[in-house]
Order: C-alpha cells, then sequence, then structure tokens
C-alpha cells in the first residue's frame, strides 16, 4: 500500500498553479516558442478557435482568450514528436496495444496515411489516391449503405462536418453516429419538448447581468476554465453563485486570474460559489422539483399576505403551456422524498429557491453531471419548467445555458449531422443538389456498436475522435471494430481506436487547428465553428504543417466522397479548393447563414437567430411547455443503499485531460499526482469497507445482464462526496458503463449512474 500518489491540493483553481502547469505543457511538446506564439492567438479575431471547450469568446474581446487547459490543447497538438512510418515499422499493433493512451500519444503527430498489413500486424504508409480508391471500392461493395457508420468528433468544422453530411447522404444512409450522442443529447431533446429549441438561450454578455447563476452538474475549473473567469466577474459585483455537484471541486470554489497581476504578486483568489449544496448522485431532478416547492408555497403565501405575486403571471399566461399539470405534480411530490432523493435537507432547497425568487435575472447552465442519467431528459425539463415560473428567458441576463463539451459539436449538429434530420433540410437538400436523400432515421452512437456487434455493419468512418475510448463498454467496442470489413480513422495523433483494425484499416492524417490550411494557388483557408451560445466565428491556423504529407478534414472527405459517389452531383474537388463555396451550400440549405462568408470575417463573427431567446417557442403548441413528469422511481443511489456493499459510480475527466486525451498525470485540483486508477471515496464508506487510502481494490459492476464488468487495480482516495456515492477517471472505467443502459429518450450512455461493488486485492 502506498499514498505518495495523493498530496496538497490547490487552495484555488488557476493561480501560479495554471501558470506552472502551462510552462510545463509547453516544455514538454519540444516546441515551446511554437506554442506559446500560437496562444497569442488563440480564440482572436484574426488566429484560431482554441481545439478545446466550447465556451463562448466575448463580444468585447481582450489581450488574452485562453486558459490552461487551452495551453495544454495547442501544445499538444504542436509537439515535435512525430509518429511517423518508421515509428509503426519499429511496433506491431499488438504491441501498440499494451501501451496506455497517455503513452501511446505521447508518440507524437502522425505523418502519413496508413493501412494495416495484417500479416506483419502493421499500420504501412499508403499514397493518398490508394487509399481513397480503396475506401471507396469497399463502401461502394458493400449491399447497403446502411452497413457502414459515419461518426464524428466535436473538433470538426462546420465546413468539414456539412460535406461530411452531404457525402453520405449521397452515399444513401442517415448513420451519423456523433460524440454529442454521448454527453448534451439529453439537452437537446429535452429543450426541443421545453422550448422548441435544442441549443441553450443565452449570450456570454448575459452573464455580465444575471443576479444569480445556478450551476448543476458541472465542473467548469477542468472542462471549460474560461467560464470561471465570468463565474468570477458575477461573484465579484454581488450575483449569487448556486452549485449542486456531488464532488467538492475546486474551480467551483475559488478562483485565482493568471492574468490580474496584483491578485497573483499578492497571492490572492476570489470565491466562486456563494452556496454550494451537494446532492447524491442522480439527485438533481428532485433538488430543482424541491425548489418549486418552494416557490409555489411562497406564492401562496405571498397571495395570503397581499404581497406581491413571486410567479411572473404574465408571462405564464402569455407563453407557456401546462402550469397547473406542473404545479399539482410539485404539490403532490412529497419532502420527504425530495430530501430522500437528492440527498439534501428541506432547508437547504428552501434556501436556494430563496436566491431564485430574489433575483430579477437568474442564469442555470449544466453539464454532463446532468445529461448521462436514466432521467436526464426529465431532469433538464424540470430545470426548464423551474425557470419558467419567474420568466426568466428570453430577457437580458438571464435563461438556459447547457455548456458543451468540445469546440465544435454544437455546429457539427446545426450544419447536419443528425441521424434524425429534419423534413425541412432534407427537402433543402434535394433542391439544392436534386438528389433523394434517405429519409428514414439512422444510427446514433449505441445503435452503431449494436449493428456492429450484430454484423448489420460493416464498415465505420471516424472523422476525428477516439470513438473505442470514449463509448461504454470498452471490451464490446474492441470486438465491434475488429468484426468491420473497414475502419477508416482520421486523426491527428495514433489512438487505442487505431489498434482496433477490421479487414482493412486506414489511418489518414489530418491537419490540426493551429495548422495552416493552404489555398491550391495561395492564400489561406478559413473555417468555422460554433461555440455553446450559438456564435459562429472564424479560425485559421497560423502554424506549418508538422507533415508535407497531411491534409484537411476537408480535403480528406472530400477525397472519400469523390472515389465512393463521384462528381456528376457534387463538385468535391472544386468545394476542398475553396471553402467560401461549401459556405455558399450552407447559406443555401440551412437558415441562419444569411451573408455566411461576409458576416463571418467580421470580428467575433455573428449569432444564429435562437427563437427561444426571442420568446418564440417552436414547440407544437407554439408556448413553452412546462412538464409533469414524476421523479424517478429510484436514482443509482438510492439503488445502491439497498446493499451496503454497493456504491453509485460517477466517471469524469481528471484536471491533466481533455476528453479522452490525456495531456499529464496529476490532478492538483484533487490533489492525485501520477496516478489515474483511482476511486474517490467518503472517509466514513472507506472505514466501513474496512479499507485505508492507497488500498487496491477492483472495480466490479453490478449491471445485471449476465456480463462481468471488472476495472482491476484502482486505489482508494479520501474525499469529499456524499456517503454512498464514488468517482473515478475515464476512460479507464469506461469498462464499467453497461451499453444497455441509456437515458430515456436521449440514448445518452449513464456515464453518472453507474452501480458498482469492491473487490479487495490480494496483499492490498
Amino acid at each position: 500500500m502506498t499514498t505518495e500518489f495523493i498530496g496538497k491540493k490547490s487552495a484555488a483553481a488557476g493561480g501560479w498553479g495554471a501558470l506552472k502547469s502551462c510552462g510545463k505543457r509547453l516544455l514538454a511538446s519540444g516546441s515551446p516558442i511554437t506554442g506559446a506564439r500560437a496562444m497569442l492567438k488563440a480564440n482572436q479575431p484574426d488566429g484560431f478557435d482554441c481545439p478545446g471547450c466550447a465556451w463562448g469568446d466575448p463580444e468585447h474581446g481582450s489581450s488574452f482568450e485562453f486558459c490552461e487547459n487551452g495551453v495544454k490543447a495547442v501544445a499538444w497538438e504542436a509537439t515535435d514528436k512525430r509518429a511517423t512510418p518508421e515509428f509503426f515499422a519499429r511496433h506491431t499493433v499488438s504491441e501498440l496495444s499494451k501501451l496506455s493512451d497517455y503513452e501511446l500519444e505521447l508518440n507524437g503527430r502522425l505523418t502519413h496515411p496508413m493501412r494495416y498489413d495484417r500479416a506483419s500486424d502493421r499500420y504501412l504508409p499508403v499514397g493518398w489516391a490508394d487509399a481513397f480508391a480503396e475506401i471507396g471500392a469497399i463502401l461502394q461493395g458493400l449491399d447497403s449503405p446502411n452497413r457502414a457508420e459515419f461518426y464524428t468528433s466535436g473538433r470538426t468544422s462546420n465546413e468539414a462536418a456539412y460535406l461530411y453530411q452531404l457525402f453520405v447522404r449521397l452515399y444513401g444512409t442517415n448513420n451519423f453516429p456523433d460524440c454529442s450522442n454521448m454527453c448534451h443529447e439529453a439537452s437537446g431533446v429535452a429543450l426541443r419538448q421545453a422550448i422548441g429549441v435544442g441549443k441553450g438561450t443565452v449570450l456570454l454578455e448575459d452573464f455580465e447581468k444575471a443576479d444569480a447563476i445556478f450551476v448543476i452538474g458541472q465542473n467548469p475549473g477542468t472542462n471549460h476554465p474560461r467560464m470561471l473567469g465570468d463565474l468570477r466577474r458575477a461573484a465579484m459585483r454581488g450575483a449569487g453563485i448556486v452549485v449542486f455537484n456531488p464532488v467538492r471541486e475546486k474551480g467551483l470554489e475559488r478562483f485565482a486570474d493568471p492574468q490580474d497581476k496584483i491578485e497573483m504578486l499578492r497571492g490572492g483568489s476570489q470565491a466562486i460559489s456563494s452556496h454550494y449544496y451537494q446532492p447524491r448522485l442522480g439527485g438533481d431532478m428532485a433538488a430543482v422539483r424541491g425548489m418549486a416547492k418552494a416557490v409555489f408555497a411562497a406564492e401562496d403565501a405571498a397571495l395570503l399576505d397581499g404581497r406581491p405575486p413571486v410567479l411572473d403571471h404574465a408571462f405564464l399566461a402569455e407563453h407557456c403551456e401546462g402550469l397547473a399539470a406542473y404545479r399539482a405534480m410539485v404539490e403532490a411530490t412529497s419532502w420527504e422524498a425530495i430530501e430522500d432523493q437528492s440527498g439534501l435537507g428541506r432547508r437547504q432547497i428552501e434556501e436556494a429557491a430563496a436566491i431564485y425568487m430574489s433575483a430579477e435575472r437568474v442564469i442555470c447552465t449544466w453539464a454532463m453531471g446532468v445529461t448521462q442519467h436514466l432521467h436526464s431528459v426529465d431532469t433538464i425539463r424540470e430545470i426548464a419548467s423551474f425557470m419558467l415560473l419567474r420568466g426568466q428567458l428570453g430577457k437580458p441576463g438571464a435563461g438556459l445555458c447547457p455548456v458543451r463539451g468540445h469546440s465544435n459539436v454544437q455546429g457539427d449538429r446545426t450544419v447536419g449531422i443528425n441521424e434524425r434530420p429534419g423534413s425541412a433540410f432534407l427537402d433543402a437538400l434535394e433542391a439544392r443538389f436534386g438528389f433523394k436523400p434517405p429519409r428514414e432515421p439512422g444510427h446514433n452512437v449505441l445503435a452503431a456498436i449494436g449493428a456492429m456487434l450484430d454484423g448489420t455493419a460493416q464498415a465505420f468512418v471516424g472523422l476525428g475522435g477516439n470513438f473505442a475510448r470514449a463509448t461504454p463498454d470498452s471490451a464490446l467496442i474492441a470486438a465491434a471494430l475488429r468484426r468491420q470489413k473497414l475502419t477508416v480513422h482520421i486523426a491527428t495523433k495514433p489512438n487505442h481506436s487505431h489498434l482496433m483494425p477490421g479487414e482493412v484499416s486506414f489511418i489518414l492524417p489530418c491537419l490540426g487547428r493551429t495548422e495552416i490550411d493552404s489555398r491550391p494557388g495561395g492564400g489561406t483557408q478559413l473555417v468555422s465553428v460554433e461555440d455553446s451560445m450559438s456564435m459562429v466565428h472564424g479560425s485559421a491556423g497560423i502554424n506549418p504543417p508538422v507533415s508535407p504529407h497531411l491534409l484537411s478534414e476537408v480535403a480528406i472527405v472530400a477525397g472519400m466522397a469523390e472515389a465512393t459517389v463521384g462528381s456528376a452531383t457534387v463538385d468535391w474537388a472544386a468545394l476542398a479548393a475553396d471553402y467560401d463555396r461549401i459556405r455558399d451550400l450552407i447559406e443555401d440549405t440551412i437558415p441562419g447563414f444569411e451573408r455566411y462568408n461576409e458576416r463571418l470575417r467580421v470580428p467575433r463573427g455573428f449569432h444564429l437567430r435562437n427563437a427561444a431567446a426571442n420568446r418564440e417557442w417552436k414547440t407544437p403548441k407554439g408556448r413553452a411547455i412546462l412538464s409533469d413528469a414524476p421523479l424517478p422511481s429510484e436514482t443509482v443511489h438510492q439503488r445502491a443503499r439497498r446493499d451496503e456493499n454497493r456504491f453509485a459510480l460517477q466517471t469524469f475527466r481528471s484536471h491533466d485531460q481533455y476528453n479522452t486525451t490525456i495531456y499529464g498525470l496529476d490532478d492538483r485540483y484533487r490533489g492525485v499526482y501520477g496516478e489515474r486508477n483511482v476511486i474517490f471515496i467518503h472517509p466514513d464508506d472507506l472505514t466501513a469497507l474496512g479499507a485505508k487510502a492507497g488500498d487496491l481494490a477492483d472495480v466490479v459492476g453490478a449491471f445485471d445482464d449476465g456480463m462481468e464488468r471488472v476495472a482491476p487495480s484502482f486505489r482508494f482516495v479520501p474525499y469529499d462526496i456524499p456517503r454512498g456515492s464514488v468517482a473515478g477517471y475515464y476512460p479507464e472505467l469506461n469498462v464499467l458503463v453497461p451499453l444497455a443502459s441509456a437515458g430515456r429518450e436521449s440514448d445518452t450512455p449513464t456515464s453518472k449512474s453507474i452501480l458498482v461493488s469492491f473487490r479487495r486485492r490480494e496483499g492490498a
């Protein structure tokens, strides 16, 4: 047993620790000057969009618009290490498979297109033309286009994503498993039902006007650190910052702004949360239901006392449907049920509700702590209903704000990456291009995995990402990929998905976000992305490509498309030569992109109009809809409590990673160093298990489907987390997430609702 990996936690997020970490990552990249120079252009009007998170850029701008994890992302991409053909010649796929995610990506940037050779178990170099021709021939040879799956990562640009969906629909399928299926799908589903638009309703500037900000199931300190600056400024001017999060997260407690010279010199920091509540896993809906219950009670008391009403009756009467049914459901829910499911006391919930009622302008923001449960859609509907009670939509400083993860996950959806496309979009494609796009729904991520496992799917194409490590039930995913006739991975670095080859497998290296994408004949290409606030802005790389053999994502998609469907309907080469032409097509087929090329070149880009933010409700009834869904009959925490040996597990990121990319092995905000196989657990639960900090145990999944799921050799870390709840890092713990456990209506893996037990290891 050892506890050497458990050390001091940072006193605050950011600060000198962030600066030290930035310097460490830049030096480790081998190209510190290149990386540092690139950061000066990150999120700037004449630079590139950070390849990390989707947090918005302020309209007024600033001298620097980057954060610690942005520096890590740029350093990771700008490394001087190269995964050349010589690297692959030295190592078989079997040998590389033994490396950790961190060790594998340390080998650097891919430099040449590679094809798997089964006889030698190695990747060998291949020419681009030969790769495209073989990919096209295999796709053409499938007996149905629906036998192919086309995955998309959220770092893909609007231009590449639009071209991708056009190619695939010309090919004949709507099979678009997308990274959004695994994160904010529940947000899109719930918000479309509630307000008619599957996006958030706020602008970044609204954070400057809010009187209260509710942060639910979200850890901005690690996942989108630039948000901390906006929360800090709100806290400094007296806005209430109300946090609901099972885990105590440093970024939600205090933040030291590395760009504040005086604060850095004095070693100070600013408190972020005014109130911090730790519900049990899966208890957020009950907590919000309790706040609504307190609001209705306050409304009744105000009427009895002759005081002004608490509810916004004018707004509710003009804009909302379902108030009576929602109120009946809230009042039928007992405080006993709310307290038991949320893990919070009535007094705490009423305290939070009082902050909501005292604020004229309220923002509610959330992330995957809300979206990765069985009942996530109902939870987000509850949040929307609660916010509608006092008219907190469609006015400055107020609204709903799901915070997306990867930099363009929202934009990909906007431009057509959707397995269930709307008829209006398909009609527009048919009118513009003169072909009949497929109308039947395609596969999302879980359906695609199922199709690959049962043999329905025979080809997988991944436009970015690390599909095998991002998805649940890791062992099943490996088997699914290896059963394919064709696997194609478009990437910047080697990852474990590449090491699960089908009969024919390609790795196609693409330009990074920071690299210059040259136009034929001179000049540079511009791509665009959409952030969490529906702002669309341009991005142009500034660094020379790490290899002359790289192609842009757009060029790779165009090459595959030309080889597969030909150029009779679409001139793929012309589009790849000039991205302005792709944006013209987007403008022709998607509302909101009028004068796309012109507006994109304005500093900070332009805003895609949000109907709900203008109090226009695109629901069937033309009004915002309050939900009358009951609380879940039982949450994962309540199920775990029925057996004292079971726990409710959530997976999350360390501070040294972004999605499946591991930048380093430290998590200084949580006080863990050089170790990733850890389980955070309440000290009293650790004592009850007869264990101590640093003891080893296997984490055993408890999903009742006959499969054994085990994550071996994890060490316990005592932490401030509710009793009965535990937490640990993905992708290492994805092996425990059952493929069959998915959110109702969203089909999102329930990575925050995993029932587990522990099996002590011999000698631990």
